[in-house]
Formats: C-alpha cells, structure tokens, sequence
C-alpha cells in the first residue's frame, strides 16, 4: 500500500495543528516522525489513521481519497505510548482481539496469536493478564495486537517512551526486524534525534505543524536543510554562535578569531550563524583545527554514563555532550576544544550555507 498526504491541513478553534503538509510513504517502508512536543506528530498521524478529518487537503491510499473515510473503514493499526491493554483480558485474548472483530476463523486466529507473540517473545505469556507483566510486556502485548491483523498502515505513537534504557534498545532493533518482512507502512513518531538515526529509514522533521524537511535520516543530520532542522536533529539542540567571515578569518563576536579553513573558504565575506553539534565539542584537543576557547561552567548535568557541561564566557554560551561522568562546580574555569571542520554555516534568514565537514583539515588555531 501506498499513502499520500497532499495540502494536508488541520485548523481547530482558529488554531493550526498541521499547515499544508504534503509528503508519500512508499509500501514496505520504515518512516519516523521526529518533532518536539506539539510539534504535530500525533496530530498527524490521527488524520492518516481517520480518527480526525483535515480542513484542507487529501489522503490518498494505493491511489484513492479516503479523507473522509473514518477509521473503521482503513485497514490500519495504531500503538500508543501508554500501554493500551484490556485488562480482563489475556495476552492471548488482547491480541487476538482484532481479529475477532473481524470474524476471522478461530484456527487462523490461533496460528497468528502464536506466530506475532513469537515475533515478540512473549509466547510464555499468553495466559497472563496484563497488570502480571512488566512495562516491557504490556508494550510488546499492544504492539503484537497492533501487528497481529496484518495492517496496511501502523502507527506508533512514541511507543517506547515509558521504558527503560534496555528495553527500549531491544524493541527498536526488533521493529526493524519485523518490518523487514512485511509491505506495510510504519510510521513511527518520535522527539528524540538519536531514536531516530537508531532506527533508519526515512526521516520526516515537523516544527508548529510544519513539514521542514524528509530524507535518509543520516542525510538529514549531515544536511539540515536550515537551523530549526539542525536543532531539531541534535540532543542538545545544536549550539550556535553568531559570527563573521573576511577574507582570510571567521570572528565569534569581535573576540574569537580563526583562519578560514578548506571547508569555509567558500563563504562570503559577511554574517553567519555558525552551528556545532555538543557531542563534537571536547575538553581535551582530538584534530588539528580544534579551536581552543576559555569558558566558565554553568553547569554540570550528570544523566547515567553522560554529561551535558553548560559553559560560557563574556561572549556566547555552548553546551558540551560527553560521555561518562565529568564534575565540575559552577564557575569553574575550564577549556573546551571546538572543531572548526565540524561547524555549519547558516545564513541570517536559517538556511543552510555550508554544511559540516566529515574530514579534517589541519590548520593553526589561535582564539583571544
């Protein structure tokens, strides 16, 4: 099956959820949704499953305008990031829910039961109810009833979101597993960058209802099309600092000079927004263009095995990503390597000048 998005708007009470989204899934393809919250994800994904109706726009399915069919009458399959389960019910029974609905034969309910939980790995726990499982369980058990009918269309809405770290690990390389057999669309949204490069496919970027950019998902975090795309695609968001091109160096607010490099040679003199991802800046120097700045620290944020280090001086602020655990009391004064090779140029307007490097050009660096 393939789907369609033409013009697709959605305006409720005077306010806009989506804006003139138009974009194509292709059949048996992988597909995420990556957007803060409010971005429009769910918003989206309700018009394509017909639980809500446009009010502009069509939805095209292998070629024909279902935008005013209701969901009863698409053969889709939606996951939730709460675990939807019927509690009275077993696992057996929840996933084989659906195709009771649809009056199916009991023996090929039975044989697509034990085939999905298998998928699943939840076999041993098809005679449990869900309030006996663990949050991993009762997420694999709504996402077997999800799979279970053979779905042209699956949605999931930030379906892993409530679970931990491993968990969460394990599910995203058996959704690409699973979807590896199948000719249906997944469509999967979600607010974190790194879940979506985890999981592959294409990408698609929303921002306020707006579609600001859909490709490969490496693609898109190599090329963000413009900053809202290279914040969007960062955790953190990406740093940016305002500053100017001459003929021979870049200058970080009249303070900080550098010599244009290979990658930055082709700039116009003139003003940017230079942007740098936290996880390329470093505190000790890694290549030979690493321009090396004083900075206090604002803060340092310990999550797990990382670090997000806030620092600052009198000029612009930066946020590091490291890995491991790094301690630092706030107004400690400390060095921080940036890679002038890893910086994107941005215009004044957003849009993306010059991209990021992925080699390294050795070049003297001086900052004062």
């Amino acid at each position: 099956m393939s789907l369609t998005l033409e013009n697709l708007s959605r305006v409720v009470d005077g306010e806009t959820h989506i804006d003139n989204v138009n974009i194509s899934f292709e059949p048996g393809s992988f597909n995420v949704l990556l957007g803060r919250t409010l971005a429009g994800k769910t918003s989206l994904m309700r018009l394509m499953a017909g639980l809500d109706k446009p009010s502009a726009g069509r939805i095209i399915m292998d070629g024909a305008d279902v935008t005013g069919l209701p969901v009863q009458q698409r053969n889709i399959s939606m996951v939730y990031q709460q675990f939807i389960n019927y509690p009275n019910m077993t696992v057996r029974e929840n996933i084989a829910s659906p195709l009771r609905i649809a009056r199916m034969a009991q023996s090929e309910i039975d044989r697509r039961v034990e085939e999905t939980a298998a998928m699943l790995h939840i076999e041993s726990y098809l005679s449990r109810y869900p309030l006996e499982l663990s949050g991993g369980q009762q997420q694999r058990t709504a996402m077997a009833r999800a799979l279970v009918k053979d779905a042209s269309l699956i949605l999931f809405d930030e379906p892993l979101v409530n679970l931990d770290y491993k968990l969460r690990e394990d599910l995203r390389q058996e959704l690409r597993e699973l979807f590896k057999a199948r000719n249906a669309i997944a469509i999967y949204a979600t607010t974190e960058p790194n879940e979506a490069l985890a999981l592959g496919g294409t990408t698609t970027l929303l921002h306020e209802g707006r579609m600001i950019q859909s490709g490969p998902a490496a693609e898109i975090y190599r090329n963000p099309i413009n900053v809202h795309a290279a914040e969007l695609f960062s955790e953190p968001p990406i740093n940016l600092i305002p500053g100017r091109v001459s003929e021979t160096e870049v200058t970080f607010d009249d303070a900080v000079h550098f010599p244009l490099n290979q990658d930055l040679r082709g700039l116009d003199a003139g003003e940017y927004h230079f942007g740098v991802r936290p996880s390329h800046i470093g505190l000790v120097p890694r290549n030979d263009d690493d321009l090396e700045l004083s900075m206090q620290v604002e803060l340092a944020e310990i999550s797990g095995s990382e670090t997000f280090m806030h620092v600052r001086n009198d000029h612009f602020n930066l946020v590091l990503h490291l890995s491991g655990v790094h301690e630092y009391r706030t107004d400690t004064p400390v060095k921080v390597y940036l890679p002038t090779h890893r910086l994107f140029a941005f215009g004044l307007d957003g849009s993306l000048i010059q991209t990021a490097s992925h080699s390294i050009a050795p070049h003297s660096i001086k900052s004062n």
